[in-house]
């Protein structure tokens, strides 16, 4: 089973929280932090830099990793673990700019859109926001909807 290694970012302000809907590819029409593969070469930290400058023209400076999913996923036709490295952003430079691919919008914490969400965000996005770690797994049925899950409060990450 291929396994592929991502980044996630979301940036908060206040009691606001920024998302971004997805415009193309895989994602589409859901809102979401941003973020993507980690290339070859790449650490977790580059990767998350990347990703956010070219999907909101945004460089993050100070972050921290909130939450490690792991998802056993249907992904181009082919079962596949996806693991998700979730960072908080708490400093960046920049303003969250539209692109191609992404439209940001901040969002009240109290009012996130769900409905338009990944459906597993309802399950550990309100606990990172909350100032909580977590360690969490999935399973997803072949239309994108959770089959199983397990989620723990931890206190921090083991890196290897």
């Amino acid at each position: 089973m291929t396994r592929k290694e991502l980044t996630l970012l979301f940036l908060v302000r206040d009691d606001e929280v920024l998302l971004a809907m997805k415009k193309r590819g895989f994602g589409e029409g859901r809102w979401n932090g941003v973020g993507g593969k980690v290339e070859e070469g790449e650490s977790l930290e580059q990767a998350l830099i990347r990703e956010c400058q070219e999907e909101i023209e945004v460089t993050p400076t100070a972050f921290e990793k909130v939450a490690d999913l792991t998802f056993n996923e249907v992904h181009e036709d082919e079962r596949k673990i996806m693991h998700v490295n979730v960072f908080i952003g708490t400093e960046w430079s920049g303003e969250p700019t539209e692109t191609e691919e992404m439209q940001p919008q901040w969002f009240k914490q109290s009012e996130i859109p769900y409905d338009e969400c990944w459906s597993d965000d309802p399950f550990w996005l309100p606990q990172v926001l909350a100032g909580k770690k977590v360690k969490a797994e999935f399973t997803m049925d072949d239309h994108d909807q959770v089959t199983n899950h397990t989620v723990e409060e931890v206190q921090g990450f083991d890196e290897a």
